[in-house]
């Protein structure tokens, strides 16, 4: 029963990431820079980050810990939930304290992200930890390989373009600047590319519904903000180099 529920919620994030999709394109986001003065009460950056993100690291965590996660006896299952982990290990408790100020979220934004965490969480630490069986040397399989090849390539993708966003200001500038350098040169999103890229990867390597589920419900959120992105950039500079595609490299 609880195999089919986890098979069921992995349809329902699908169905989620279609309205996604289609939400975006009707209204614009409330996220940074795009948070209209209307969304009054908001949390520290910082700490929304670290708040939100909890849940996808403490969820797989306790699976770990638990006496009731069998399929983790075997190699593929950890190494699966280990990319999963270092994600998220990152994101909650590096990535923040790395932040150069940051504009506070608003109290909104933060609550949905705790429950996409929480759920997901959920979802793919228990589908890996007691559901999804692999053969032993599923290590060895091309799609396990190319799609961690994919993840790895991803993250650092994701983690190199954050650290070009985070350096656009010396210290003491104000205002913004147009991102250079890496993948910035050839998309207005580098970041979500390699965090897009990312979970493809770890989808081709779990080869599941969740996984699956997983990167295109990203990939639905993540274009919105994108696309949010490279029309900004086009309104407010107008040396933004026009050949820059918004999220992936020479095709969109």
């Amino acid at each position: 029963a609880e195999e089919r529920m986890l098979a069921a919620l992995a349809y329902l994030q699908c169905a989620v990431g279609c309205a996604v999709l289609a939400r975006n394109r009707e209204t614009n986001l409330a996220y940074g820079r795009h948070t209209p003065p209307s969304f009054r009460v908001r949390v520290p950056a910082r700490a929304a980050w670290v708040v939100q993100e909890l849940p996808s690291l403490a969820l797989p965590l306790y699976q770990y810990a638990s006496e009731s996660a069998p399929r983790l006896r075997s190699a593929p299952n950890c190494i699966l939930l280990a990319m999963f982990l270092v994600h998220y290990g990152h994101r909650c408790l590096i990535y923040p304290f790395l932040m150069r100020g940051g504009k506070p979220m608003p109290l909104l934004a933060c609550t949905m992200a705790i429950m996409f965490c929480t759920f997901n969480g959920y979802l793919q630490s228990r589908y890996l930890s007691r559901w999804a069986v692999y053969a032993d040397d599923w290590v060895t399989d091309p799609r396990f390989l190319i799609g961690f090849g994919l993840w790895l390539t991803g993250m650092l993708i994701n983690i190199h373009s954050d650290h070009i966003l985070r350096n656009l200001r010396k210290p003491g500038d104000t205002g913004y600047k147009i991102p250079r350098g890496g993948l910035f040169e050839y998309v207005t999103a580098a970041n979500y590319f390699g965090e897009i890229m990312e979970w493809c990867g770890y989808a081709l390597a779990s080869w599941s519904v969740q996984g699956a589920a997983f990167a295109f419900f990203t990939f639905c959120f993540l274009s919105g903000r994108a696309k949010e992105h490279h029309k900004w950039y086009l309104r407010k500079f107008e040396e933004y180099p026009k050949f820059r595609k918004i999220l992936i490299p020479f095709l969109f």
